[in-house]
């Protein structure tokens, strides 16, 4: 098969919706991490802190879904460029690594959706009891 501008151009709108799906996930884990150290500052509560740890671990996670996200797109522009000026070999390599660069992201994403779904689901069981 041979590669042309249009395969790679077509990872730009899913790494985009992807990126904004994720920005999306940061900013409310970090209102949240917000929110919660406030309530610990005020009452020193050991389950605060441990959740805000928790939460800690869940912005790591995706910060780096945002970064292989945003190195898999920039492998996309590079295989363009390089398929423009006619470097088949390398606009080959290049978008060969790009494309794992994307699944890693996605696999964090699956991971950090897990967590979430785990910490929603103690959360339920407290309310239960």
């Amino acid at each position: 098969m041979e590669l042309t501008l249009g395969i790679p151009a077509l990872l730009f709108p899913a790494i985009s919706l992807t990126m904004l799906a994720y920005n999306a996930r940061y900013l409310a884990i970090a209102a949240l991490i917000r929110q919660l150290h406030q309530k610990f500052e005020e009452t020193g509560s050991k389950s605060l802190g441990l959740q805000v740890k928790k939460l800690q671990k869940r912005l790591t996670i995706i910060k780096n879904m945002q970064a292989t996200a945003i190195f898999s797109f920039l492998l996309a522009v590079i295989t363009m460029s390089l398929i423009y000026v006619q470097l088949t070999f390398w606009a080959n390599l290049v978008f060969g690594i790009s494309l794992p660069a994307f699944m890693i992201s996605l696999i964090l994403s699956f991971i950090e959706v897990q967590l979430s779904t785990k910490a929603l689901e103690i959360q339920l069981k407290n309310m239960e009891n």
